[in-house]
């Protein structure tokens, strides 16, 4: 009795201790077994942190894995990193501009990401309207964030991530209308400019004009059709019609330095947000990507990628505040707002709906190659691949979720900026 005891005991014993250093190294390099060999299962482990790791490696040979199956993990593992890169961009932004946002309205202290930082920012908006009395009027003016994808990246990434797709020859495609880059033509859409220019339609930034159109600082001429005092002018709620010391939202006769929404196709000296008579120049595309026919697990990699390094033009914020009990309040707010909320609209408004969307794919993607695992093979490799890729897929399915609540937490903060009265 007592023998058989220990063998029940033992067993599991030694074989834990075998499988610990397996386990316990996966993040680098995993080393086979002692004489293992290449017995099923025993394979090493890349570093999963790193997709150049993953994307050497071979995992049909590593765990004796059929070559479709070995395709769709590597692919899977790759994404899964790509995710966590996403997410940690859009965290780190975040985090920054509703942090300072918050610090700039009189919250003190430190945060944890970008969540932590915009209910901050959220309660420090909330807390400021207070000061302005309850019957301040707040109207916000910003010209929307167009940000845009290389998609070369995306070719240079399907090709090097399907086999099916020849490198360098990618058919990417861009919805129409939504290309970005420098346009010799006429541009169709959005006008960034690089540095103050004529606009053809209406400007959202500065001007050097006259202007018809919301003012976020003192109007000089009319306001709503009455006379300003002469000299100093006066904050304006409605349309001004003259000079404007902040920002605008109007038509520019003179020079624009911000976006310019073209009425009609006109020469655009920065960058072009929509189309262009003739061919763009490294041409980034803001709407919906085309890619190639490739596997889930390829696009989902490539998706976040490329959105990883997304770029994109500045939003031009205008905040108007009427009948502010305290005057120094309303300064220091409209401040904070105009120079903060930029950043958050470029989650919120400029990458919220793509952003979403590969999230929402990743973790249909990432769920299916877990899935898939558990009939790659014998108990041990299943242990064993579970072990090398357990950390990255959940960090993925976490970067997911986090994604979400930071697309989520932006919103609410771009709506409390623009929301008149106060939080209760």
């Amino acid at each position: 009795m007592i023998r058989k005891f220990w063998r029940r005991v033992t067993g599991p014993i030694v074989f834990a201790g075998l499988s610990a250093p397996f386990i316990m190294n996966c993040g680098g390099k995993m080393p086979g077994l002692p004489g293992g060999g290449g017995m099923p299962g025993m394979g090493n482990c890349p570093d999963m942190a790193k997709v150049e790791a993953i994307d050497s490696f071979d995992f049909e040979k590593e765990f004796k894995l059929k070559a479709d199956v070995a395709v769709k993990l590597k692919a899977g593992a790759a994404a899964a990193v790509e995710m966590k890169e996403l997410s940690d961009k859009i965290d780190g932004e975040l985090k920054t501009a509703c942090g300072n946002l918050a610090h700039d309205l009189g919250a003190t202290g430190d945060y944890t990401g970008g969540q932590d930082a915009c209910k901050a920012a959220e309660k420090a908006i909330g807390d400021a309207k207070a000061k302005l009395g309850g019957s301040v009027s707040i109207k916000l003016d910003f010209s929307e964030p167009h940000c845009g994808v290389e998609m070369s990246a995306y070719a240079d990434c399907s090709g090097h991530c399907d086999a099916t797709v020849t490198p360098g020859k990618a058919d990417v495609k861009c919805e129409p209308g939504k290309l970005q880059g420098q346009c010799s033509g006429a541009c169709h859409g959005d006008c960034e400019a690089s540095a103050a220019a004529a606009c053809s339609g209406e400007c959202t930034g500065s001007c050097d004009a006259e202007i018809k159109g919301s003012c976020s600082g003192t109007c000089q001429g009319k306001c709503d059709g009455k006379a300003t005092p002469a000299g100093g002018g006066a904050q304006c709620g409605g349309t001004c019609e003259g000079k404007c010391s902040g920002n605008v939202k109007a038509e520019c006769k003179g020079k624009c330095g911000g976006s310019c929404h073209m009425k009609a196709e006109a020469s655009c000296s920065g960058t072009c947000s929509g189309s262009c008579s003739v061919e763009m120049q490294a041409p980034k595309c803001t709407g919906t990507v085309e890619p190639p026919k490739m596997s889930a697990e390829c696009k989902a990699k490539c998706d976040a990628k490329v959105q990883a390094k997304a770029e994109c033009t500045p939003p031009h914020v205008a905040l108007r505040i009427t009948g502010a009990a305290d005057a120094k309040a309303s300064l220091v707010f409209q401040s904070a707002i105009e120079k903060n909320l930029p950043g958050i609209l470029n989650v919120s408004i400029g990458m919220a709906k793509h952003v979403t969307e590969v999230a929402g794919n990743m973790e249909v993607v990432i769920q299916g190659v877990q899935a898939g695992i558990q009939g790659a093979g014998d108990p041990m490799t299943v242990g064993r691949l579970t072990a090398c890729v357990g950390a990255p897929f959940k960090g993925a399915l976490d970067a997911v979720a986090n994604v979400k609540a930071n697309v989520n937490v932006s919103v609410n903060v771009q709506a409390s900026a623009s929301a008149s009265g106060h939080a209760g």
